[in-house]
């Protein structure tokens, strides 16, 4: 074997070179010249422990020829070769001793612990003995909660038990009957709940003609950005046409759409210095109704309907009652903070009180609004609309969402949202961002609706700048509408043919019962309305 592989095979440091001259000098064999490079300084520092004999084996570079430097032949080669492997063999076994002696110094590190295993033992079952009162402490604070719950529910619609019999007419055999007395059974309060669902909310067939009583209040007709000076809105109101338009002074007018002279709709025509003149012969008429101006004839003394009209907060209101109009008007503002991004206005083919009931439903999201902004949402297992014993606004559970139904016809909401068309939270102050939304429902007709939407956002300001935008909510305003509009056409549809649309009222329809409850009351004439908060 030559020096070059011996070198090779077992990885040695020793450098090999070739002579630059092809004959070799005395004293060299094979051509070869051998550089000894061996010579790492230094030793492993003596350690004293108890595995020090199995490893005490003396350092062979003390006994290494002195060929540092020098050129070898293969005998000197060879030598060199041989303590660098005991070297080799010296090295390992100090290393290894290296490792067990960290091993026991790791061990001695966690002796106190070992020592200390019993106690961390007792810890552990005390700390799984406490998680288990914790735990039952838990449940039955949920139980509690149930209780209270439903002792509430009970009491809230023990009152609206009171307040129907105080506002509905009885029968000769009913006033004969001895009121029932309240019973704690949860048995006998379903007895009583479903016999006075039946009885208290039948809404069956054709939609009857609109009581004078329900009339008598302020209602929002248009958006004060939609009535320009010189423009005209026609509505319906009642089942009667009217045409809204500014006068000489700016303030909005309300006369009926019918020209005293030949019935012409007067909205067909134009508006001239503040007067609604008729397209058939020019008749004009002032916002208080009174014909001011009747081309080619003697001028005579007309005058047309017109309804009390008056500008608040963004909204044209109009008083249809025959009654005095109320001295003041409600506020639809939104919430401060907010700013208004979307007024929009439809026409819809549904009666206004089907519309209010499917707005003042939130239950019915997750089933209905799989397309739109309920999309993803799941489906709890139990949903309540949790509200004041006498009040027609609170909130819903599990949604964070705020309602409340403002008379006659409107019904505000805010909705907490962490993302656009995500919910978060279990109530609107949990949530750092809300849309707020105004619903109008004005009764144009027994199966006919002009329905006023505005959408007010707390953040995303910059949205009222991007061009365009309006159209954009107008999309998703009428996607959202159009998947409720088709099972509110239905719901029409059997009730006018005798089916009772709320035949069976569940704890999640709470506010809609509510309004029904309120609107009875009005129609019928009551002194002293269910749920007013002035009461």
């Amino acid at each position: 074997m030559t020096a070059f592989a011996t070198a090779a095979a077992l990885s040695l440091p020793i450098s090999l070179c070739r002579s630059s001259k092809l004959s070799c000098k005395k004293g060299v064999r094979g051509g070869f010249r051998v550089f000894a490079v061996l010579g790492e300084e230094g030793g492993l520092l003596d350690k004293k422990n108890t595995w020090g004999p199995l490893f005490d084996v003396e350092d062979p570079r003390s006994k290494m020829p002195k060929f540092k430097g020098k050129f070898l032949d293969a005998y000197q080669a060879l030598e060199v070769a041989r303590y660098d492997i005991q070297y080799c063999d010296w090295r390992a076994r100090q290393d290894l001793l290296t490792i067990m002696i960290l091993h026991e110094k790791v061990v001695e590190v966690l002796n106190p612990l070992a020592r200390e295993y019993k106690s961390i033992g007792t810890m552990k079952k005390e700390l799984a003995e406490l998680q288990d009162e914790l735990s039952q402490a838990h449940r039955q604070v949920h139980i509690s909660e149930a209780r209270v719950s439903t002792a509430l529910d009970k009491l809230a619609y023990m009152e609206e038990l009171v307040n129907d019999r105080l506002f509905q007419d009885r029968s000769p055999a009913e006033s004969d009957q001895a009121s029932p007395s309240p019973s704690s059974s949860t048995q006998s309060l379903d007895a009583v709940k479903n016999k006075s669902s039946r009885k208290n909310l039948k809404v069956s067939g054709p939609v009857q003609p609109y009581q004078p009583h329900l009339k008598n209040f302020w209602y929002p007709v248009a958006f004060s950005t939609d009535l320009k000076d010189g423009t005209m809105i026609p509505i319906d109101c009642f089942e009667e046409p009217w045409v809204l338009f500014r006068g000489k002074d700016g303030k909005p007018g309300c006369v009926q759409n019918t020209c005293a002279h030949r019935a012409c709709p007067l909205h067909l025509g134009s508006v001239n210095e503040g007067r609604i003149q008729c397209p058939y012969h020019g008749w004009e008429y002032s916002t208080d109704g009174k014909c001011e101006k009747m081309p080619s004839t003697l001028l005579l003394n007309v005058k047309i309907k017109s309804l009390p009209c008056f500008e608040q907060e963004g909204m044209i209101w109009v008083w249809p009652g025959s009654d005095p109009p109320a001295a003041t008007l409600p506020s639809l503002q939104p919430p401060p903070g907010f700013q208004v991004h979307a007024e929009i206005v439809m026409e819809l083919p549904v009666e206004h009180g089907l519309l209010l009931d499917n707005l003042l439903d939130l239950a019915h999201a997750p089933f209905t609004h799989t397309s739109t902004f309920a999309k993803g949402w799941s489906v709890p297992s139990l949903v309540k609309f949790l509200t004041p014993a006498s009040g027609l606004q609170g909130y819903w559970d599990p949604y964070p969402i705020d309602m409340e139904f403002r008379p006659p016809c409107m019904v505000l909401s805010t909705i907490g949202i962490s993302k656009p068309g995500k919910l978060e939270g279990q109530s609107t102050s949990e949530c750092a961002t809300h849309l707020h939304q105004l619903h109008v429902c004005l009764p144009s007709s027994r199966q006919k609706t002009r329905l006023l939407y505005r959408m007010s956002l707390d953040f995303a300001p910059v949205l009222k700048h991007v061009p365009f935008m309006h159209y954009l909510w107008k999309h998703f305003a009428e996607q959202v509408l159009n998947e409720d509009l088709r099972l509110v056409l239905g719901q029409q549809e059997r009730m006018i043919n005798g089916a009772n649309v709320w035949n069976w009222p569940v704890s999640y329809d709470k506010l809609g019962v509510r309004y029904r409850l309120w609107r009875d009351a009005v129609e019928n004439g009551a002194k002293q309305l269910p749920f007013d908060k002035s009461t």
